[in-house]
């Protein structure tokens, strides 16, 4: 899977929070067959080991792992110093990793809304704020946050809670945020709007048939691998500081959107 500016992205340093399962785990798997050094941060050590194996068994390189749960703010700030400790530069930071909490009718517990919002939000800034020494030293660094399109202006709930859909707005407001911060410095701010999307991996047969799709079939995995590839690499006059990704049958229009 190339475009023309992936051969730039050999050899540079990747951070992926999320990146033991679903769509973290696919950016983990292209980017390190496009030659990325990929560092893949998420809770579980044993599912992060799952992703490491088969990157190491593509490639012949293994990616360093980093335990980091970004709904603990202790977590988030040792797993970025351990980071910094072991990679002095950090090109590409992606925040993948957010709590799911889906819509229901029965009360939710304070542990599930603290989680989902303070790992969209919390976790996210400070996870970025302890990495940016290492994005300033790099050449090209990029931030880029896998928001929803639940954070969206005037979009509807559809079946996602109250405590996520506000803390995808406040995702996409922090990604905005951080474009303003990052002014007059090399780092862009790029955030992706995914719906939902049928999972999938570059280990399934499905990737590869997944390009021939056609226009009212739903958005893949691949999908939105692609666009996080196109965003950084644009050339560095270039910021796609905001991109929607969505189909006829699913995101933004709920009148015909289901999850399987």
């Amino acid at each position: 899977m190339e475009n023309e500016g992936s051969n730039h992205l050999k050899g540079i340093n990747v951070v992926i929070t999320g990146a033991a399962r679903g769509l973290g785990a696919a950016l983990a798997l292209a980017l390190s067959d496009l030659g990325c050094n990929t560092i893949l941060c998420g809770r579980s050590q044993e599912a992060l080991a799952v992703t490491a194996n088969h990157i190491e068994t593509r490639t012949k390189r293994k990616p360093q792992s980093f335990i980091v749960d970004l709904a603990e703010a202790a977590s988030v700030e040792s797993a970025a110093k351990d980071i910094i400790t072991k990679f002095s530069v950090v090109d590409v930071l992606i925040h993948n990793g957010a709590a799911w909490l889906g819509g229901r009718e029965t009360p939710y517990e304070a542990a599930e809304v603290l989680s989902a919002v303070n790992s969209a939000i919390t976790g996210t800034f400070l996870f970025t704020q302890g990495l940016i020494p290492a994005l300033q030293k790099s050449t090209r660094p990029d931030v880029v946050t896998i928001g929803s399109v639940s954070g969206l202006p005037n979009v509807s709930l559809q079946n996602v809670s109250v405590p996520f859909y506000a803390a995808k707005h406040g995702q996409t407001a922090l990604a905005d945020g951080l474009r303003q911060m990052f002014l007059g410095t090399r780092i862009r701010s790029i955030c992706i709007h995914p719906p939902w999307i049928d999972n999938m991996s570059p280990l399934d047969e499905a990737w590869d048939t997944a390009a021939s799709r056609t226009k009212n079939e739903r958005v893949t995995n691949r999908d939105i691998v692609e666009a996080v590839i196109f965003a950084i690499t644009r050339p560095r006059n270039v910021t796609i500081a905001s991109m929607v990704i969505d189909s006829d049958v699913q995101g933004m229009d709920f009148r015909s959107h289901t999850k399987e």
